[in-house]
């Protein structure tokens, strides 16, 4: 894989587990002073760390690059852990994630594109894979090498518009389409087998002609040898259905369903703060013994 452009490039897994952390922390900060949808935002945040600095082709030099990689967020009230990666990669300051929800900034609940590095709004649920399917086909219609991946929610399966737009990626080929579904195993305040099943997952988009993987949206030893194998197989559109917690990193919300929208007191999030930092080092620890 290549990470060419990127204004940061970690030497190693624990690397990535460390700039993991301190997005995990901006996105508690930006869950205070009118909130944010905090539990999905953390389930995605090891997805958009090995995203930026392992898989996709851009950077802050590439915005308008012809050839770069695309990444649409279509779960776009996960957006705090976009802005938190995009911020500690320098492609907007850190300092600037204080004007969250404040109105001299574009820094809301959802993806705006006036921030550099956000490619399409998105709000509504199911829109995306549809704009990620005509860019891809754009790409091949130009004969280029970009890719492009659309980030999904497990409970915007839900929306019909998602499976039209796979039946036109794969009608059309789309190899160059990569979407990863975010499997936290909660919608809005419900589990999502509680509300419509999805379970069994992958049949369903292999029925619908894309080839899929399954692999741990934590983990990124498994990141690394499934995204390096994509496209999984040529002329179909990829999915990755990535397991992740609600919540995760912070034991006392980890999937919770009273914890999808949150809008925590200042003192409540520098304890949540503390109990993050303690889980990490926990971690750390736990594999340095396991390593001896």
């Amino acid at each position: 894989m290549t990470t060419d452009s990127l204004s940061f490039s970690p030497a190693s897994h624990a690397d990535l587990a460390q700039l993991a952390l301190r997005v995990r922390e901006h996105i508690l900060r930006m869950s205070t002073d009118g909130g944010c949808f905090t539990g999905a935002s953390l389930s995605c945040a090891d997805l958009f760390v090995f995203l930026y600095t392992r898989f996709l082709r851009i950077g802050p030099d590439r915005l308008s690059d012809p050839e770069r990689d695309y990444l649409l967020l279509s779960k776009g009230h996960d957006v705090p852990a976009l802005y938190a990666t995009l911020a500690e990669l320098g492609w907007i300051p850190v300092e600037r994630l204080k004007n969250h929800l404040k109105t001299n900034d574009f820094i809301y609940w959802h993806p705006n594109r006036h921030l550099p590095g956000v490619e399409f709004h998105s709000g509504s649920l199911g829109h995306l894979p549809a704009v990620g399917v005509g860019i891809a086909l754009d790409i091949k219609l130009r004969c280029g090498q970009n890719r492009v991946v659309v980030v999904t929610g497990d409970g915007e399966l839900d929306e019909g518009s998602v499976w039209e737009a796979l039946l036109v990626a794969s009608a059309y080929r789309l190899d160059n389409l990569v979407i990863v579904v975010d499997r936290n195993h909660f919608q809005a305040n419900l589990p999502t087998e509680e509300l419509i099943p999805l379970e069994p997952l992958a049949p369903k988009f292999e029925a619908f002609g894309c080839a899929v993987e399954r692999i741990s949206g934590h983990d990124f030893a498994q990141m690394e040898v499934t995204f390096s194998r994509l496209p999984f197989q040529t002329g179909k559109p990829s999915v990755i259905i990535a397991d992740t917690i609600r919540g995760k990193g912070v034991p006392s919300i980890e999937a919770r369903a009273d914890r999808w929208f949150c809008n925590f007191t200042h003192e409540e999030v520098e304890a949540l703060l503390g109990e993050l930092r303690g889980e990490a080092q926990a971690h750390l620890t736990s594999e340095t013994l396991t390593v001896r």
